[in-house]
């Protein structure tokens, strides 16, 4: 049988014609001082840059063409990119994360513990396990030790709220492959601090007046003698709205403001209305992730700190005069272990939200690329 009419192997030419000038077989190098043939080059193709505006989602495909000069590739992003993203932050800049929200839970936590410390050490405690109240009943311990924690859980609070601004400089940062220190972190919310402080205490009086309404109209309902049905169906069905309302205007309003403020540096009314206009029309995403990720951190929270429980519960019915310092030590060690990873992965996660969003409204991802030296400002 003739081989004039087979298919060649890769690399050879049909038997009887001569290859071209300069031709070589695939995975040859040529010859020195061979030039490829006159024409126009290969045209090369930019990275697809996304359109601003309003509503833009990203084509099919284009979510795996993104670079990733740091944490998180320069794309919209999803839950799974967050979670990755907020891992890689925390596993390689865990000074700047990890070490301020410990710090932060240390020095908040000290305060009950030195409060139950003195009062152990000069009046004693010794706690019923079956109500865990001093065997005295209510007493001058009781509340200090009251005292003493409402002041740990405020320190604990506006701490972590200054930590939570410190962070969103350093996911910032890592999102165009930078790391910086908690040093330069701190140094970055200078400026900030008082307004991220303003912005919750505006906060936290909106809703109180809100809820106490609430509860003064359903006291006003009882004074005034209306009837138990009337009462309750009116307390529920109020309720209800009022927590419908207060979840949305949370997602909607307060959730991204913090990393606006601290990023944008614009005041606290601007950061709510950022945060109002970015969540638009992204109300289910955003309050989807946000859940899962208090999912998460609540049942780590709950793993780090259950062995601590158990072994304060244990120490407590052995030694029950010193009860009340094992509970307060115990529940100082175990803020402290879970604060010091949860709260920075929330933060870490808030932030990225923030990203995200101005990355599908307004192509931040193209400015980031420039921040990140990838393209040309």
């Amino acid at each position: 049988m003739s081989d004039h009419g087979s298919v060649p192997p890769p690399g050879q030419q049909p038997y009887g014609q001569q290859p071209p000038p300069g031709w070589q077989p695939y995975g040859q190098q040529p010859p020195p001082g061979w030039q490829p043939p006159a024409g126009p080059p290969y045209p090369q193709q930019p990275y697809p840059q996304q359109p601003a505006g309003p509503g833009w989602q990203p084509g099919p495909g284009m979510l795996g063409a993104a670079h990733k000069p740091g944490a998180v590739p320069l794309r919209p992003l999803g839950l799974g990119d967050m979670f990755d993203g907020a891992f890689r932050i925390i596993r390689f800049n865990p000074r700047a994360t990890v070490l301020a929200a410990l710090l932060v839970a240390v020095v908040a936590m000290a305060v009950p513990l030195v409060a139950t410390s003195a009062i152990t050490a000069s009046v004693g405690t010794s706690v019923d396990p079956t109500t865990g109240l001093p065997s005295g009943g209510l007493s001058t311990s009781l509340v200090a030790y009251v005292a003493s924690q409402a002041v740990g859980v405020v320190l604990l609070q506006v701490g972590l709220l200054l930590v939570t601004g410190l962070i969103a400089h350093v996911t910032h940062q890592a999102a165009v492959g930078r790391r910086i220190g908690l040093g330069e972190a701190w140094a970055m919310t200078r400026g900030r601090r008082w307004r991220l402080v303003g912005l919750v205490v505006l906060v936290a009086l909106a809703y109180v007046l809100a809820y106490g309404l609430w509860g003064s109209t359903i006291v006003g309902l009882v004074v005034a003698g209306a009837g138990t049905a009337l009462v309750v169906g009116y307390a529920v069905l109020s309720g209800l709205l009022l927590v419908v309302a207060s979840v949305f205007l949370y997602v909607r309003v307060v959730l991204l403001a913090t990393p606006a403020l601290v990023l944008e540096r614009i005041g606290i009314g601007s950061a709510l209305a950022r945060s109002w206009r970015l969540s638009r029309r992204q109300f289910w995403r955003v309050l989807g992730i946000s859940l899962v990720t208090s999912i998460v951190v609540g049942i780590a929270g709950f793993v780090v700190s259950l062995p601590v429980e158990i072994v304060a519960q244990v120490l407590s019915f052995a030694t029950p005069e010193y009860a009340l310092l094992l509970g307060v030590a115990s529940q100082a060690l175990g803020t402290v272990l879970s604060t010091a990873f949860t709260s920075p992965f929330t933060a870490v996660v808030t932030t990225l939200q923030y990203l995200d969003q101005r990355m599908r409204k307004e192509a931040y991802d193209v400015t980031l690329m420039s921040e990140a030296g990838i393209t040309g400002a």
